[in-house]
């Protein structure tokens, strides 16, 4: 029988032990994979995660001027000449364009992924989508959900993000052997089955966001299951097709 086990921050990746057929779901509810989900959601072509701003304009050279937007966060704040990482202000912007995504944890931990056999980004949105892809298409694979949390430290509403895509995976299948850290972040999400909004709010995260005026986009991430579409990593683009 094939593990289910979830790492708690994105410096528990280990590429050799990723290469061994194993497939990753990650998780960076507030915000990056949220906003990826939402990216797709709103018309967004294809979204390429990069590790830094640097590397984003690189990714920018050649390409038509018309045909990108990029998208990104540092520590917290909006990289000088991007667009917001923000799944509710980006929707009139990004609809038929590729995404050039850099943000501190969520799209570090993609890439730090990229050894595993296959890499989808699942969220509050879209997890019980994630969930129905992973039963359907890698029954005999050891799979792994990545919480990227936040600066090397745990946050909350990744385990939140990750019980919720393992409750779901459990409900349509038993295929799969818990590990201590799947059970416990099962236990977590259904002790707080219906208190996602207060979750994400409460989180470290969520209470700087708070303050900064985005409870709006909180409600929103918090809605579990709205978006039925499964973006993964394809040559080191996420993608939808």
């Amino acid at each position: 029988m094939p593990k289910l086990h979830v790492l708690l921050k994105k410096e528990e990746i280990d590429d050799a032990k990723m290469q061994e057929d194993k497939t990753a779901v990650i998780f960076d509810v507030l915000l990056a994979t949220s906003t990826i989900t939402a990216c797709f959601w709103h018309g967004a072509n294809e979204v390429v995660p990069v590790l830094n701003g640097e590397e984003a304009l690189r990714e920018a050279k050649g390409r038509e001027a018309d045909s990108f937007c990029l998208v990104g966060e540092y520590n917290g704040k909006t990289i000088e000449g991007f667009l917001d990482p923000n799944p509710l202000q980006l929707k009139e912007q990004i609809k038929g364009k590729t995404v050039l995504l850099s943000t501190t944890n969520g799209t570090v931990a993609i890439r730090k992924s990229a050894a595993a056999k296959k890499v989808y980004t699942a969220s509050l949105l879209n997890g019980e989508a994630v969930a129905k892809k992973i039963v359907a298409v890698h029954r005999g694979e050891t799979i792994v959900a990545v919480c990227s949390g936040s600066g090397g430290e745990f946050c909350m509403e990744d385990l939140y993000g990750a019980g919720y895509f393992v409750d779901c995976l459990m409900n349509h299948t038993n295929h799969w052997e818990l590990t201590d850290s799947a059970k416990a972040a099962r236990l977590f999400y259904r002790s707080n089955a219906h208190q996602a909004e207060k979750i994400l709010k409460d989180s470290r995260v969520g209470e700087m966001l708070m303050r900064s005026g985005f409870e709006e986009e909180i409600d929103f991430i918090a809605n579990c299951g709205l978006i039925d579409l499964v973006p993964w990593l394809e040559d080191g683009k996420l993608v939808i097709k």
